[in-house]
């Protein structure tokens, strides 16, 4: 494997980086600089994916007659590094990285016609619903109905841990259509307007008090059956290759040096514990380890390889390591860490009963403000996107043959 850039790829780094000098506001940098969770700040994302769209950068991934770039992987991976690299806040992955491929590859031409254009303006924001309160990482028993009545779906249940709902004008959902000899028979893929009567969306306050998921109630919400992707009652087909894109995705790498490096210069006299300076030089050197990890994953891909287990190893690597680097950087913070003060920061959600002091007082500098907001935000990211306890099973059977 070359870890040297080509001269067509730095050409293009080139170019990624003076797009991103000047048009990345000082604003919108802000915004990814101080964001607590994967999710960016709502409004500021929105102005980021409008810019983005402007230039036809929005949607990369996608194929090129529905608004993608024909780029290769090496220019895809130099694109979500240098992005994280210049402080870019992130976009939702739900409509643009996650049902736009599902719509892609199942939906119907009007399907595509309607939604692939309004996803790529923002005119259509998803969230999605796959987990329900007896059914998560065992996302086979979902019990959501949908009752077949002539044109439509009538849908009756719930989904939970939903992210964005509140802001959502579509939801794209898992359902129960019928009961068959295996769980995974009689799930349909659909997508439900959130303006449809009969929902009804209630937030779920995290530990950091952002309220960032929801949870949503559907009674008896009539879905026409144009909605559906794909073919009743074969949704776990089109659930199964989104999930290949809810776990994959751009570099996690830079994001994480740039946590490393940020937590070097600000622990100032911390640096001279020994302890504090193992466990951060460690944390260090494996971020170096998952950066090369993820040049061999994009090396197999780009010879038409499959990664196979890799992509559950590069999950585990990079949440368990964001974890560590938001304890070393609350460890940094001090007591003023321990302080509760989101207005310092770019939540992805409002902040429940939260009033800021009338003049915007911070004790202490902004990332100590952060440190403790994000820390409580990354304790979910072992258990997202297929815990990696799932991961590691994976890896067993995979590689050792467990």
């Amino acid at each position: 494997m070359d870890l040297a850039w080509s001269a067509k790829d730095l050409e293009f780094r080139d170019e990624v980086r003076a797009f991103l000098d000047a048009r990345l506001t000082p604003e919108l940098r802000q915004a990814g600089r101080l964001m607590t969770s994967v999710y960016a700040d709502h409004e500021a994302s929105m102005a980021w994916q409008a810019i983005l769209h402007e230039r036809g950068w929005a949607a990369p991934a996608w194929p090129v007659e529905h608004g993608g770039c024909d780029w290769s992987l090496t220019q895809h991976y130099i694109f979500s590094r240098e992005s994280t690299l210049a402080g870019a806040p992130s976009l939702s992955p739900m409509g643009i990285r996650m049902v736009a491929h599902a719509i892609v590859k199942f939906g119907t031409p009007a399907q595509k016609d309607y939604f692939l254009p309004r996803i790529l303006t923002g005119e259509v924001f998803f969230c999605q619903g796959y987990s329900e309160p007896e059914a998560g990482s065992d996302l086979a028993a979902l019990s959501m109905a949908a009752v077949d009545d002539g044109d439509d779906l009538v849908c009756s249940g719930s989904k939970i841990w939903t992210t964005h709902a509140a802001e959502a004008n579509w939801i794209f959902a898992l359902v129960r259509t019928t009961r068959g000899a295996k769980r995974q028979q009689g799930i349909t893929f659909l997508l439900i307007d959130m303006n449809t009567p009969g929902i009804e969306i209630r937030p779920l306050v995290m530990t950091s008090g952002e309220e960032i998921q929801t949870q949503i109630f559907f009674d008896s919400v009539r879905v026409p059956k144009s909605n559906v992707i794909g073919q009743i009652d074969d949704g776990w087909t089109v659930a199964k290759y989104l999930l290949e894109f809810e776990r994959g995705g751009g570099a996690a790498s830079p994001a994480l040096q740039v946590m490393a490096e940020e937590i070097a210069g600000e622990a100032g006299a911390l640096l001279d514990d020994p302890s504090f300076a193992a466990k951060l030089a460690d944390a260090r050197i494996r971020t170096e380890v998952l950066e090369i990890l993820e040049y061999r994953v994009l090396t197999a891909v780009a010879e038409g390889r499959n990664p196979g287990a890799a992509s559950s190893m590069l999950k585990i690597l990079s949440t368990e390591l964001s974890q560590t680097l938001t304890e070393l950087a609350m460890e940094a913070a001090g007591p003023r860490g321990r302080i509760y003060q989101p207005h310092a920061a770019k939540p992805g959600g409002p902040v429940s009963e939260y009033v800021p002091p009338s003049d915007g007082y911070v004790s202490g500098e902004p990332w100590q403000a952060v440190a403790p907001l994000r820390y409580f935000n990354d304790r979910a990211g072992s258990i997202y996107a297929g815990s990696n306890e799932i991961q590691r099973n994976i890896l067993a059977k995979a590689t050792l043959g467990l």
